[in-house]
């Protein structure tokens, strides 16, 4: 991968740990742990107490968007973030690097990623397999918290990188850009309930499960075997796309993965079905359990 064409979208374990190993984490190379589980099962903040990378910090996702949005996890507003990431050592010209502990080995490092790429950061990269592959091929680890200096960050938000409910509206009948939804089949196709919410799609929306991108071992499959994905469901990484999902999380590895690929303008309905469902009138949401019930 050529970081010129890419800006190094991904960085291997073995790469980061030698930036670790050399001192090279600090005000020029900030590491996060992005991990978000849900409070029943697993508590991300206590876990990255216990151990995470050297140098890292914890990025709350929780604090680090719009706490008056009905939806989770919409995006904050420039100052928020601003604020938020400055407080976190991180600069205009860090190089940023982010991972999560999810047992898939990346689950919301992407949506960390797509977060400061949508307010104008192009240093951005996901750690390649994650936690769980850093863990297993025996990198540090530590409990050990770092206190980052400050930083000053400028945040501009990027709205080509952003849709919102009523852009999506409108593509229904104008359908001037193509739309990938990064959810499980079946609460796509609305036979299954999603954490006790009606689920369907999009009408013209194409599902691409998001771990469709994953290889067993929880690290990106290769820039053939992701174009030859969106070759299958007939994405054209030549025009217009947005990727939506359920909360705007899961759509970020649509956008990763197409940034591997060398598209680096995919949109994320960051309302995605969480607000769609709330918002969009019935003809507008597609569900094969209703079409049964008819």
């Amino acid at each position: 991968m050529a970081p010129n064409v890419l800006g190094r979208a991904l960085v291997t374990a073995k790469w980061l740990s030698e930036a670790v190993r050399a001192g090279r984490v600090g005000t020029s190379l900030r590491v996060l742990d992005a991990s978000w589980y849900p409070p029943q099962k697993r508590n991300a903040r206590q876990e990255f107490k216990e151990r995470h990378i050297p140098g890292a910090s914890f990025f709350d996702i929780e604090e680090c968007r719009d706490q008056s949005s009905p939806y989770d996890f919409m995006l904050p507003s420039e100052s928020h973030f601003a604020d938020y990431v400055g407080r976190l050592g991180v600069s205009n010209d860090t190089h940023v690097v982010v991972y999560d502990g999810d047992e898939l080995g990346t689950f919301y490092a992407p949506r960390a990623w797509w977060m400061f790429r949508a307010f104008g950061h192009k240093e951005v990269s996901v750690l390649n397999g994650g936690f769980k592959n850093w863990v297993k091929e025996g990198h540090p680890v530590t409990a050990e918290v770092s206190q980052p200096a400050p930083a000053i960050f400028k945040a501009k938000l990027n709205t080509t990188l952003l849709k919102t409910f009523e852009e999506m509206m409108q593509n229904v009948g104008s359908l001037r850009f193509q739309v990938v939804d990064s959810r499980p089949e079946g609460q796509f196709r609305g036979t299954e309930l999603d954490q006790g919410l009606e689920s369907g799609h999009i009408p013209g929306a194409v599902n691409i499960p998001f771990h469709s991108f994953l290889t067993e071992t929880g690290h990106e499959k290769s820039i053939e075997e992701i174009q030859q994905i969106f070759r299958e469901k007939k994405v054209d990484l030549s025009k217009p796309l947005t990727a939506t999902c359920r909360k705007g999380v899961t759509a970020c590895h649509i956008a990763l993965a197409a940034y591997l690929c060398g598209k680096r303008d995919v949109a994320v309905y960051d309302g995605s079905w969480s607000e769609w469902f709330h918002r969009a009138p019935p003809r507008y949401k597609v569900s094969e359990l209703k079409r049964n019930k008819a």
